[in-house]
C-alpha cells in the first residue's frame, strides 16, 4: 500500500463524558497536503443536527500526520479540532490525540479496503449540487 493517503478511512475518537464516536473520512494527499472531508453523528443528545460534516486541512511527513477539523457549519458546541497521528509502516492505520482547549482525547482511523472506497467515492459522484 502507497504511503499517499488518498482515499476512506473508517475512524473513531474516545470524547470525554460520551464515550467512542465513529466517523469516516474522505482524505485527498497533494504533495505532503491534505484535504477532504469528515462525517460523523451527533454525539450531543441536544443537538440540533444528525449528522456533523467537516472539512480538513493538514500535512502528511513520514509517518506524521497532522490535520484541524472545521465543523460545517460552526456551532452547537462544534468548531475547530486538532488532530496529530502516526501512520503505521502499512500506510493503513493513523493512531493519536484530538486537541480542543479544554480537551483532548484518542483516536484511530483505518483506511477502508479498495472495494469500499470504490462504492463511497461513487456515492459521492451520484450526489447533486447544492
Amino acid at each position: 500500500m502507497s504511503d499517499d493517503l488518498t482515499g476512506v478511512w473508517d475512524g473513531t475518537y474516545i470524547q470525554p463524558g460520551t464515550g467512542m464516536v465513529t466517523f469516516t473520512a474522505t482524505l485527498v494527499e497533494t504533495g505532503g497536503v491534505l484535504s477532504g472531508s469528515i462525517s460523523e453523528p451527533c454525539s450531543n443528545p441536544r443537538c440540533p443536527v444528525r449528522m456533523h460534516n467537516a472539512f480538513i486541512t493538514g500535512r502528511h511527513a513520514g509517518s506524521i500526520v497532522s490535520f484541524v477539523k472545521r465543523y460545517q457549519p460552526a456551532g452547537f458546541g462544534f468548531d475547530t479540532v486538532a488532530y496529530e497521528g502516526v501512520l503505521n509502516a502499512e500506510a493503513t492505520e493513523i493512531d493519536g490525540r484530538w486537541q480542543l482547549p479544554r480537551h483532548s482525547g484518542s483516536f484511530l482511523m483505518i483506511r477502508a479496503p479498495r472495494s469500499a472506497q470504490a462504492v463511497t467515492i461513487g456515492t459521492q459522484a451520484d450526489e447533486p449540487t447544492r
